[in-house]
């Protein structure tokens, strides 16, 4: 699909891997809404690319479908649906004091990875089903984040990488459940990125982890990310798939 010209979505907008990829998006000449919990980013990253901002909670179908309908009211209906909202925790199954994990965290990280992504895919491929055929009758093609935790997921990490396992297991049936609509489906799994999350963490140790990866020994640019979202879009053979993005990392227990 051809970018320049196109609606398209992005789910968690308002900064890193989002930001990254509606700034992309929007460069290459797409019309984007930044859908985000956090409305004031959105706000900032739409501004600076003229595009729209939402407050989305990717959880809530009501929140989710007044995006969608919103964007289509400002640029028509979506072709595009980057899904890049997510949450990320660490516990382990037994605690220090004895006591078991508390179910509330996993649980919460699951329905916001998982089935807010779901949530958001469905509400995005029942109104995009409906759009005429482009070339080589595509409708449309949607992205989802999931991460090395999928497969090397670390001690504590039980919650985050089900969840991004979860997303891993659902791009194959979901890419061919959607063939008959001509919507493509694909996931990327990125490594260890340099993300505002990540930059809060000490420089020694950023350093250290991005030492941890074999080459190029460096944290990877949001932009890299946004660069491979933005060719699964163009590139109509690609679907089904799950792209590791990680510089040949493979995570250690701890």
């Amino acid at each position: 699909m051809k970018i320049e010209g196109q609606a398209a979505l992005v789910t968690g907008g308002g900064s890193g891997l989002g930001e990254a990829t509606a700034r992309e998006l929007a460069r290459l000449g797409a019309k984007v809404a930044v859908l985000d919990v956090n409305l004031e980013g959105a706000q900032r990253v739409a501004a600076d690319i003229g595009g729209v901002a939402f407050k989305c909670d990717v959880t809530d179908t009501a929140s989710v479908q007044a995006a969608i309908d919103g964007a289509a009211a400002a640029h028509g209906p979506a072709r595009m649906l980057m899904n890049i909202a997510g949450i990320g925790t660490a516990k382990r199954v037994v605690q220090k004091d004895g006591s078991a994990a508390p179910l509330d965290d996993f649980a919460k990280v699951i329905t916001v990875n998982l089935v807010g992504t779901y949530n958001a895919s469905r509400l995005f491929a029942a109104a995009c089903a409906k759009l005429d055929p482009l070339e080589d009758g595509e409708r449309g093609v949607m992205l989802f984040t999931a991460s090395v935790a999928a497969f090397d997921g670390q001690v504590g990490q039980q919650a985050y990488s089900a969840s991004k396992g979860g997303l891993v297991g659902m791009t194959l049936p979901m890419a061919r459940d959607l063939a008959q609509h001509g919507i493509r489906v694909c996931t990327i799994a990125p490594g260890l990125f340099s993300t505002p999350l990540m930059r809060q963490l000490p420089e020694p140790v950023q350093a250290s982890l991005a030492a941890s990866i074999p080459f190029p020994s460096r944290l990877g640019k949001p932009e890299e990310f946004a660069a491979l979202a933005a060719h699964i879009v163009t590139n109509t053979h690609l679907n089904g798939e799950v792209i590791r993005l990680d510089g040949a990392l493979r995570m250690a227990p701890r």
